[in-house]
């Protein structure tokens, strides 16, 4: 990357189910260290040990001050990641706060499973570019579905999809016997595609901040 700017900020937002301090969450932020600097937080109902979450502009407001809190300069490139609804709220804090981009570890836009329960509503608002990282299992975002979303968005939008992955981007043994492959390593190209992406982003913030 460019020196032009300091290491982007990776803002990484928990799904509605686990906080920041999950497995899950504490593995891809590790990982991801390399990529960019990992702020990691979570919501207050998680923080008051609630499972309910709140309603969506009391979590947009959290995400909004995290973003705040995190924040170590004005030129600082920011990007939004998150994981389920993490990433929906992310997409919410897009549309009136600038960032660079947005990642998504499975996007849940069918609430409940539902198909006619779409969440693509903020996405077809979205001005920033968004990489959406997507298991083939994951009944919460069909990629067919989630394909007719992206040729509706106006934001350029990136997809990754994990084969054989569920809303986590878990692969069960026999896939990945299939694959001759291991999660470990399907984790690792995950994160290699965030790489390239949050390279290519910087890139043209830093040919639009050229004098």
């Amino acid at each position: 990357m460019s020196q032009l700017h300091p290491s982007p900020l990776l803002l990484f937002a928990p799904g509605a189910g686990a906080p920041s301090s999950s497995d899950w969450m504490r593995r891809y932020a590790a990982a991801l260290a390399g990529v960019g600097r990992v702020v990691a937080f979570d919501y207050p109902y998680q923080v008051e040990k609630r499972r309910r979450p709140d309603p969506l502009p009391k979590l947009v407001a959290a995400h909004e001050q995290a973003l705040q809190k995190a924040k170590a300069s004005a030129t600082e490139p920011v990007f939004l990641l998150g994981k389920s609804m993490g990433g929906r709220i992310g997409c919410h804090v897009a549309l009136s706060t600038h960032v660079q981009a947005l990642v998504c570890f499975g996007y849940p836009l069918c609430g409940q499973g539902d198909p006619n329960k779409r969440r693509d509503g903020v996405l077809k608002e979205l001005r920033r570019p968004v990489l959406f990282v997507q298991g083939t299992r994951d009944a919460l975002c069909p990629l067919p579905l989630l394909h007719e979303v992206r040729q509706q968005m106006t934001a350029r939008s990136e997809l990754f999809v994990v084969e054989g992955g569920d809303h986590s981007l878990l692969v069960t043994q026999t896939e990945l016997k299939r694959q001759s492959t291991t999660q470990a390593a399907i984790e690792r190209a995950i994160v290699e595609c965030v790489q390239r992406f949050v390279t290519s982003v910087c890139a043209e913030f830093d040919t639009s901040q050229a004098p």
